[in-house]
């Protein structure tokens, strides 16, 4: 899939109908489009009826455009008061509007202003990839994927309910027709999969019967005088048996209470256990953590699963806040500075390569990165205005204040070991007292993992990491965070946070005048001279151990049944511990993966269209060891 995301160029006809540029074709007929959109696509589908009485119901769109669609189709979900529970709505687009473009062209729908106003409040950075998007209260989702169709439907896991075949004509693009595209739609169909599109194409009907879909001419809108819809007729996968939906969640840090979350808003029953007294102790209990992605020239999964994680987490945290739960944090920016002139000319080549938006990335020299930091620096980097520093205790409260009441805690109990009995799985204290039971369990407790044996098969790593605390004045330099082999926050109630060491298999909880020395070096290659002051020997700080992986990716999923497979086996073949799922690995990086980390996980458990793309998931999947030799693990924060 390409990195480099073209904003479309749009004009207008004569008669005011939006067109493109792009594919000399308009965004919808001139007789409206609101009334193209009811008549073609909802009333295509059978909908509002076909979703009525449902649990949730998925929308699957071959080109978003203007969202005319998608909002007509989210006003007629809110009028119905027999709608379903959850509403899923997937687009891909290619070529996205930029904001201020959407906003001119819904003033032309005022019926539908409240949820353009919200799409647009919400409206993710033209960024490559899979963007999800909670809206109306969690009760809609709208999955976007900017990219070419032909590359992002493979990469697609859903079972969708019905299909709006909205690209521009097929003899503009053609390939939003075509049999590749049509046998993808098939692959996704849920029974009962219904579809529908303005075109009456003689190619497009035949094309859709050959894929499965039995598609018939039926009045068009306005002056077409014909459009296509119908069923899907082939044979469909059955829908995975439903579990309970209740769940036990070990561990209260990010990952932990992410995942709670997520469950909760599903109207999971979750109950947490930790042996800590509260929530955001373990690896999850610093001051302040980086926030920021990790962009690469080539677009690597580590650098494409954290800028989904970074762009989600900034979603989620805007969400928590609106929910009356705000996490504590500061957007101050995240500068990450080249560590040589080599590796500067490569991080100038990435931007450039990309093209991402500049307020997600951009290259500043090394005079504006002084200027941003406020301190004089060699060289210049990365800088990520919408960055910045979490305060990881605070995300943790912040997630399980809002799953509210289905969401029950137990602090300070301690997990000797699970046992599936049944059709549930029984955590039980050391005591051999049962703690709580469930049907489904979700391992998220950082380096405890490895005391679990039915979490065996997963090579996770204990990386010690000790914190410097040094005192701070209230609007000192840096007020942003500085990366460079390291990192240093701003001023955070009177501390500043350096660091942090990374040691494999180091079990020693005391604090080190050698790693606060280490975390001082490290300052002092950030901003040089400005660890001078600072003596290591009198230092405060904090000492955690993080749950590493073996490839610095996490791991998320259901967890193995056997130790060993044979390495051509496909992961799906792999056999799974029923119900038992892990959230583990994140590393050094859990702040950015925990919040999309937990609506994966989430949605796997529930059925639910997935966040990311397939070859993502399946490089998180808990499995993949027994498929490949574990890499060594690097120790660096950046």
């Amino acid at each position: 899939m390409s990195t480099k995301i073209i904003p479309t160029q749009f004009s207008r006809t004569d008669e005011g109908i939006p067109y493109s540029t792009l594919f000399d074709d308009v965004y919808h007929t001139a007789d409206g489009g609101l009334g193209q959109s009811r008549h073609v696509f909802l009333a295509g589908n059978g909908l509002p009826l076909r979703w009525q009485g449902q649990a949730r119901f998925t929308i699957l769109e071959t080109g978003f455009g203007l969202g005319l669609n998608f909002l007509t189709t989210w006003a007629a979900w809110q009028d119905d008061p027999s709608r379903c529970a959850h509403l899923h709505f997937i687009s891909v687009e290619k070529h996205p509007f930029r904001t201020e473009d959407l906003a001119q062209l819904h003033a032309s729908w005022p019926e539908l202003a409240s949820q353009a106003e919200a799409l647009r409040r919400h409206w993710p950075a033209l960024t490559a990839g899979i963007h999800r998007i909670h809206l109306d209260g969690g009760r809609v989702t709208l999955t976007l994927i900017f990219g070419d169709a032909l590359d992002a439907l493979p990469q697609l896991d859903a079972r969708v309910n019905a299909f709006y075949l909205d690209g521009f004509a097929p003899a503009c693009n053609p390939e939003l027709w075509s049999a590749t595209l049509f046998a993808q739609l098939a692959r996704l169909v849920a029974p009962g999969a219904s579809i529908a599109t303005w075109s009456a194409n003689g190619d497009v009907r035949r094309g859709l019967q050959a894929a499965g879909f039995v598609a018939e001419r039926c009045p068009g809108f306005g002056g077409k005088r014909e459009m296509l819809a119908g069923r899907f007729r082939g044979t469909v996968p059955p829908s995975p048996a439903e579990t309970g939906r209740s769940a036990l969640v070990i561990g209260a840090g990010v990952a932990g209470t992410s995942v709670a979350e997520r469950l909760a808003a599903r109207g999971w029953q979750v109950t947490v256990i930790d042996a800590a007294p509260g929530p955001g102790h373990g690896a999850s209990g610093n001051k302040a953590g980086v926030f920021r992605p990790l962009p690469s020239l080539d677009d690597n999964r580590l650098a494409r699963i954290t800028r989904a994680g970074f762009l989600y987490g900034l979603h989620h945290m805007e969400n928590l806040s609106a929910a009356g739960h705000p996490v504590r944090w500061g957007q101050c920016g995240v500068l990450h500075l080249a560590r040589d002139t080599k590796q500067e000319g490569k991080m100038h080549a990435v931007v450039d390569a990309h093209q991402a938006p500049a307020d997600y990335l951009r290259f500043v020299d090394a005079g504006e990165a002084a200027q941003i930091v406020g301190w004089p620096v060699a060289l210049g980097g990365w800088w990520f205005p919408d960055g910045g520093w979490i305060k990881p205790p605070s995300l943790c409260a912040a997630n399980l204040a809002a799953g509210g009441e289905r969401i029950t805690t137990r602090f300070g109990q301690t997990l000797d070991h699970l046992e599936r009995i049944g059709e549930e799985w029984i955590a039980f204290a050391p005591s051999g007292t049962e703690i709580a039971r469930a049907p489904v369990v979700v391992l998220a407790n950082g380096v405890g993992i490895r005391a679990v044996s039915q979490a065996a098969p997963l090579p996770v790593r204990s990386a010690r990491g000790q914190v410097s605390h040094l005192p701070a004045s209230v609007g000192s330099a840096p007020r942003v965070v500085v990366c460079r082999l390291g990192y240093v926050s701003p001023e955070v109630d009177g501390v500043r946070c350096a660091g942090a060491t990374f040691l494999a298999d180091d079990d020693g909880t005391e604090l080190r005048e050698d790693e606060h020395r280490e975390n001082l070096t490290k300052l002092d290659f950030i901003l040089p001279g400005y660890a001078a002051p600072y003596d290591p020997a009198q230092l405060d700080g904090r000492v955690g151990f993080r749950p590493a992986s073996p490839d610095r990716l996490p791991m998320v999923g259901a967890i193995p049944a056997v130790s060993i497979a044979e390495k051509i086996t496909p992961l799906a073949d792999i056999p799974r511990q029923p119900g038992l799922y892990a959230a583990s690995g994140f590393g050094a990086r859990g702040l950015v993966w925990a919040s999309l980390m937990g609506e994966l996980l989430a949605s796997q458990i529930h059925g639910d269209p997935l966040p990311l793309e397939r070859e993502l998931v399946d490089a998180m999947d808990p499995a993949r060891y027994l498929l490949k030799p574990p890499r060594p693990s690097a120790g660096s924060e950046e």
